[in-house]
């Protein structure tokens, strides 16, 4: 059992100032496997405290010293990898596999990033006698969600750093297990005094007194869209920046060439990736009405495919993270037979042999309609919906028909019709055959959010932008 009692405020770990603590769930035995502190607003006002003193002198430091500061945390991180990866693998449950790979390399990926960026990013800018100053925001308020932890704190607290500012981080509740080691890394780094804090909490309390509170200048949230409306009326009446990362439903059109048999099975391998819940999942499929029967035997069969629960299977997928997520799930999916939609394969219920876990069925959804629910509502989980359209006109209408704009996706064989099609999605990140790269710009259009994560684009979430008029004499 592990127990995670403390909280991380200036440099120090301290004890929450009103004992009481929460138990966190094991998803793959339904069994208690830790419990956490749960923090008030008042230990978040400690942490403020902490993170404003310390902001008058971390704001002045050099890019340099910043620098070794980023790469002495980098040599940590790497001595911590393993320990992140069982602390992943126990919280959300995701496959060693996963948790080792991508759960822990994407919060490495942008610590590397991080650095890159920094040893070249223009802070000041000459425009005619104008200079044009970025410089950090000040005491920024954290609060990153369960699915992805690693990642959504590394995709914050490091452009954070980069940029001179200092913070006080929220974990989420469901997964605080990799949040807490990685507190420990940056403890062990030698980040000064009070530039990073961390406060364990839920929502109501430690995620509300963090965008409210008056000396945090800024927030940046990760989570569901309706948390995300909470945050943003919490930080209303102090006027701080928001900056918002939230659900999405994204749309994958599938063109109607020679890759269209690679095209689907891609589509639902990518959707199936941690369990679904990734809030960018490729979670409608839109294919030609004329090969609609061709891709459901395809998605059938990969679907079918997919192993559940076996750890030892570097393809196989965990369960979802909390009761919660499955109760949603199933909710969700038996919305979808309700309407109409044909269950091609998958459904309700945990798959054979698995008893106890918050298991789900990969399941495909066929004949689905852009108005029914399961085609409104992000599931966050394995489940696909697929969508007939008459031609290309009707696809981008269809994948833009949607509260969301976080990312779409366009598979084919020919890439400048790719190319065509992708310009006229309506999303924050357009993904051309499963492409990827970590220093494209992270971030939603519409109720997906606002603002930008990953690389430079991060890096300008952090910064305000000072004018100083007069600094030059206009050249002769």
């Amino acid at each position: 059992m592990r127990e995670y009692l403390k909280f991380y405020i200036d440099g120090q770990w301290v004890d929450p100032i009103e004992p009481k603590t929460l138990d966190v769930d094991n998803p793959t035995t339904e069994t208690a496997s830790g419990k956490i502190s749960v923090g008030t607003a008042t230990d978040v006002d400690k942490a403020v405290q902490a993170a404003r003193k310390a902001f008058a002198s971390y704001s002045q430091t050099s890019r340099e010293q910043r620098l070794d500061l980023l790469q002495a945390i980098q040599a940590e991180y790497l001595k911590r990898k393993g320990d992140l990866a069982d602390a992943v693998h126990e919280e959300m449950g995701a496959p060693p596999s996963l948790a080792a790979g991508p759960q822990v390399n994407m919060g490495l990926g942008h610590l590397t990033t991080a650095i890159d960026v920094l040893k070249n990013f223009p802070f000041e800018e000459q425009h005619g006698s104008t200079l044009v100053i970025k410089e950090p925001i000040g005491v920024c308020g954290l609060i990153t969600p369960w699915n992805w932890p690693i990642n959504q704190i590394a995709c914050k607290v490091f452009p954070a750093l980069a940029t001179g500012c200092t913070m006080v981080l929220k974990p989420s509740e469901v997964a605080p297990y990799s949040g807490y080691i990685f507190t420990e890394i940056l403890d062990a780094a030698g980040v000064p005094a009070g530039v990073y804090n961390m406060v364990n909490g839920d929502g109501p309390g430690v995620g509300a007194a963090i965008s409210s509170h008056p000396d945090i200048d800024m927030v940046s949230f990760t989570g569901s869209t309706r948390a995300g409306v909470d945050v943003a009326k919490n930080a209303a009446p102090t006027v701080k920046r928001v900056t918002q990362e939230l659900g999405g439903k994204s749309p994958n059109i599938v063109l109607d060439d020679d890759a269209f048999a690679q095209s689907v099975t891609s589509g639902v391998s990518v959707m199936m990736l941690n369990t679904g819940q990734s809030c960018n999942s490729p979670s409608r499929m839109l294919v030609p009405n004329s090969r609609m029967e061709e891709a459901v035997s395809i998605a059938r069969e990969v679907a079918s495919q997919v192993v559940v629960g076996d750890p030892n299977n570097k393809a196989a997928i965990g369960p979802l993270a909390s009761k919660v997520q499955f109760d949603k799930v199933q909710g969700l999916i038996q919305k979808g037979i309700d309407e109409g939609a044909r269950l091609v394969v998958g459904g309700l219920g945990r798959p054979d042999g698995l008893d106890t876990g918050y298991y789900v069925k990969p399941t495909v959804f066929a004949d689905v309609t852009n108005d029914m629910t399961i085609a409104r509502q992000e599931i966050f989980g394995p489940v696909l919906c697929i969508i007939g359209y008459d031609d290309l006109d009707q696809a981008v209408e269809i994948a833009n028909d949607t509260d969301y704009g976080l990312s779409g996706y366009v598979s084919a064989g020919d890439i400048d019709k790719a190319r065509e099609v992708a310009r006229r999605i309506r999303a924050g990140n357009v993904v051309i055959n499963h492409a990827f790269d970590i220093n494209a710009p992270f971030g939603g259009y519409k109720q997906s959010g606002n603002g930008r994560e990953w690389s430079e684009f991060g890096f300008n979430e952090y910064l305000e932008i000072k004018g100083a008029l007069g600094y030059a004499p206009e050249s002769a």
